[in-house]
């Protein structure tokens, strides 16, 4: 059974609610010892990727249209459209792809933002540069494997509405905390979210606890 939780306009797909090979995949990429293997913390963020995809995709719109097969006309289904995948670089990029393998024929758009850190300790989110098709009466799926404060996802967001009149958006993490959720509930309430798990603390330095600690960093190397 799937759990769907709608609070007022925002609805709320928390994924540990169910049973689920997924959270095989949500319990490896926290795994301290399990994180040690890159390719398989990444395998597994795509992996989640194509999962949430297939939940996403239940909720489009579809057609019947005709197949023909070598011995006949099947009936079948179509998308009426296709959905724009959005991330943010670098952390993103594995789930992103496996939300791509399944909408095999999806427009993408690319969104580089990074934390600004002031020497008081606080931090300011900067969008370096934006890639992107016309979003304009599009449906946006734009993927996160974490949603820690909600600032990133907000304001990457925000930059891409501000730009195009997106029709619908769907926004994707394998981890968030309740205090992202309820910043992304406040400042994109029509929004859908697609959670693998919602923790309830954060740390100082704003990482989700218990968490699984820098996705982009197990994903790709510690940066500099």
């Amino acid at each position: 059974m799937v759990i769907f939780i709608f609070y007022l306009y925002i609805m709320i797909f928390d994924l540990s609610k169910t049973n689920s090979i997924a959270n095989v995949f949500i319990a490896e990429i926290r795994d301290k010892d399990i994180q040690k293997d890159a390719m398989r913390f990444r395998t597994n963020m795509e992996r989640l990727g194509t999962f949430f995809a297939f939940e996403i995709s239940k909720t489009l719109s579809f057609q019947q249209t005709e197949t023909q097969t070598p011995l006949g006309i099947a009936k079948t289904a179509q998308l009426t459209e296709q959905p724009v995948l959005a991330t943010i670089t670098r952390a993103g990029i594995p789930m992103h792809q496996g939300m791509l393998n399944v909408f095999d024929r999806a427009e993408c758009a690319f969104v580089a933002a990074y934390r600004k850190m002031h020497k008081t300790g606080h931090f300011e989110i900067a969008i370096e540069y934006v890639s992107s098709p016309d979003l304009t009466d599009r449906i946006v799926i734009m993927a996160d494997p974490m949603l820690a404060t909600g600032m990133s996802m907000v304001l990457c967001c925000k930059e891409l509405m501000g730009r195009y009149k997106v029709k619908e958006l769907h926004i994707v993490s394998a981890i968030a905390s309740s205090e992202g959720v309820r910043h992304v509930k406040a400042n994109l309430p029509k929004a859908k979210l697609w959670l693998g798990s919602i923790d309830e603390e954060m740390t100082s330095k704003s990482y989700i606890v218990p968490g699984l600690g820098d996705a982009g960093d197990l994903a790709y190397g510690v940066k500099i």
